[in-house]
């Protein structure tokens, strides 16, 4: 998928919702667990009933390698479906890999070839070796953690280094890496009081914004801080959605979750013209 495709859905669909599929066998109704692939199962029933809701999807590949091959599998029909059924829907590989050389270009090759899907989620700290690997895909993305919603965030991403803090300097030094046009960046729902001073560093790049819902982020205030001419943001919710309900019903639970940020969305994204 393409930049310009992917505006094109969020224009259409009046959202930039990301489902993250953060499958978990403890939390899915038990009916399910009665089928062959119950994580497959309840995937394929949450995507059909919210992709007309949704720009993207996004499974957290933790939740797969903890049950093995058998999670690897699930992962691998989950994204094969995607790919088939809605091609129209944004995908990331939610792996946050961040290793170097010859080790990134494979785990690239893992997502990108193997798998297929557009995007995937990448730790920078090693620097722009275990980045541009990843980058050297054409047509692909590399999200990169920028600023993250998680309390550590403050630990060392907020640390300033010579009056600068550390995650600007990292934004700034990415755009100098080769095929940096390929990035996007992790910046947290519950960091929004910070999406001002980050596009002013990257003004035009898109932004993946995991913490809305369970965690307690604003889409209203990732809007105000955070959206571009092009709305430039993929709000994910993951728990909100999901487990809605551990019902029969849960498919349409999920459903109505979905509807309700995308309606918040809509407003603003015909704001944006």
């Amino acid at each position: 998928m393409t930049l310009e495709q992917l505006v094109e859905q969020i224009k259409i669909k009046k959202a930039v919702l990301c489902v993250g599929l953060d499958t978990d066998l403890d939390k899915i109704p038990r009916h399910l667990l009665e089928d062959e692939d119950p994580i497959f199962a309840f995937n394929k029933a949450i995507i059909d009933a919210t992709h007309q809701y949704a720009v993207a999807y996004k499974p957290n590949t933790a939740f797969y390698e903890a049950y093995g091959l058998k999670g690897w599998e699930s992962l691998e029909k989950t994204i094969n479906y995607l790919n088939s059924e809605y091609p129209e829907c944004f995908t990331i590989a939610d792996a946050k890999r961040g290793d170097i050389g010859n080790t990134s270009s494979r785990y690239a090759r893992a997502f990108f070839e193997d798998l297929g899907f557009d995007s995937v989620t990448v730790a920078p700290y090693m620097g722009k070796d275990s980045v541009e690997p990843f980058l050297a895909f054409a047509e692909k993305f590399t999200i990169m953690l920028a600023l993250t919603s998680n309390p550590g965030a403050f630990d060392f991403q907020t640390q300033k280094i010579e009056a600068e803090e550390l995650y600007k300097r990292v934004l700034k030094i990415s755009k100098t890496w080769e095929h940096s046009e390929r990035l996007m960046y992790v910046v947290g729902a519950t960091k929004a009081e910070y999406l001002a001073e980050i596009r002013q560093i990257i003004p035009e790049a898109f932004l993946l914004v995991p913490g809305v819902g369970a965690q307690g982020g604003s889409v209203d205030e990732v809007f105000k801080y955070g959206a571009t001419p092009d709305a430039g943001l993929l709000i994910n919710s993951s728990r909100g959605i999901l487990y809605a309900s551990n019902q029969k019903d849960f498919a349409e639970a999920a459903a109505a979750e979905a509807q309700k940020l995308q309606s918040q969305m809509a407003a603003h994204i015909e704001k944006l013209g």
